[in-house]
């Protein structure tokens, strides 16, 4: 008995998404995704802040980040993604970060709420 053997399709034949063109459904789906991205890590900051805060502090201290902040959170999670040595770095790092902090108890807690007043400043400028 012969197999049958399935015909693919060109790989052009079809593109699921709104357009036909693929690049502009590359870009579409990466904006959507970076904008759902935003969106969640806003509401998850928010979330873990109020657990100490009010709501509405809460969104002072996400809404206060530098510019600097910004954009060195970006740069170390991209180290961190691009590859296993930069995610071990950067992951060493954090977790050398939080066992200083414990270590130091009171004065991490007294600078951390220090850092949380001055985006709540920064929010209100």
């Amino acid at each position: 008995m012969a197999k049958r053997r399935s015909v693919k399709k060109k790989s052009g034949d079809k593109m699921a998404g709104i357009s036909p063109n693929p690049m502009t459904n590359i870009i579409l789906a990466d904006i959507a995704l970076r904008g759902v991205s935003r969106v969640a890590r806003r509401l998850t900051e928010q979330k873990l802040l109020s657990t100490r805060y009010t709501k509405e502090e809460a969104k002072k201290v996400v809404d206060g980040r530098s510019l600097a902040s910004t954009l060195m959170a970006t740069a170390v999670a991209r180290v961190a993604t691009r590859s296993v040595p930069g995610m071990v770095v950067v992951g060493g790092g954090m977790l050398a970060k939080a066992l200083y902090d414990r270590r130091q108890g009171r004065r991490a807690r007294v600078e951390g709420r220090e850092e949380v007043r001055k985006r709540m400043a920064n929010a209100e400028e």
